[in-house]
């Protein structure tokens, strides 16, 4: 089992940064990447970004020039650095884990974080 708990969401404006916190706990070793997905009402979850152990990085259909993820393995924290932020950006964003539990793979969350970008 792992548990996520996120932190640093909240209302901003437009132009403003953000960056969201992710810290993971349980069975760390399992956890093969950590990411986050937002998610719209009406909507599919949708990926933003994961990074692997050993630090490659994905990103999903987002402005990778806005949205930076980083991860610190000592700290078991996955980070989401957002910066010219957009009305489009506002999504309850949530913490993914990815675990390796013998031959099979499973999906951690988090309760998810709620961001809005807003004048």
């Amino acid at each position: 089992q792992v548990q996520l708990v996120e932190s640093g969401g909240g209302l901003v404006q437009p132009g403003e940064s953000l960056t969201l916190s992710c810290a993971a706990s349980g069975n760390i070793d399992s956890i093969n990447s950590l990411g986050w997905y937002r998610q719209v009402p009406g909507q599919h979850r949708k990926l933003v970004a994961t990074v692997t152990f050993t630090g490659n990085k994905y990103y999903g259909d987002v402005e990778q020039g806005r949205f930076t993820i980083s991860r610190d393995n000592a700290k078991n924290t996955v980070n989401l650095q957002m910066t010219n932020l957009k009305p489009e950006d506002t999504a309850v964003y949530v913490c993914n884990a990815d675990v390796q539990e013998g031959d099979s793979v499973y999906d951690f969350w988090g309760q998810g974080t709620q961001v809005t970008v807003s004048s």
